[in-house]
């Protein structure tokens, strides 16, 4: 009989910001993540149509999101509005809601994509979206590699 505890779960992870929120999706099968589109916000406040639309559609088990602490450990300027939207995530969408330290996931997701660019992987150029969407992909990546708070 199959182990509940050790089946699949699929993440949806979020990079938030004022004006945009980056989303990726992944499972614990694979252990790998996918950026998402991202959605707006507008001066805080996210558009919930869209990423009820997106919980829709993938049915994750756990949303994790990437907290912003600073090099030092300390918690960075957007620690708290971030935690904010976590604790929104959770009250919306009655599910788990894990944190992870997203600490330079934007540069790292920056940089990747200014590479495939470079070598000819992507035409488009890279938007700010895209990039938040990566830097949610990154946050994923780290859930799923055991850091942060995870529960599953």
């Amino acid at each position: 009989m199959p182990d509940p505890e050790r089946a699949p779960r699929i993440a949806l992870a979020f990079d938030y910001g004022r004006r945009r929120i980056g989303m990726a999706a992944g499972d614990t099968l694979t252990a790998t993540a996918a950026p998402r589109p991202a959605v707006a916000a507008h001066e805080g406040v996210p558009d919930w149509t869209a990423i009820a639309r997106e919980i829709l559609a993938l049915s994750p088990h756990v949303l994790v999101v990437g907290v912003p602490y600073n090099a030092d450990g300390s918690e960075g300027s957007m620690a708290q509005a971030t935690r904010q939207f976590a604790q929104a995530l959770q009250a919306r969408f009655a599910l788990p809601v894990e944190h992870v330290d997203e600490h330079g996931s934007s540069l790292e997701a920056g940089s990747r994509l200014k590479d495939q660019r470079a070598s000819g992987q992507r035409r488009r150029r890279v938007q700010r979206a895209d990039i938040d969407s990566a830097a949610a992909a990154v946050i994923l990546t780290r859930w799923l590699a055991g850091e942060g708070d995870r529960k599953t």
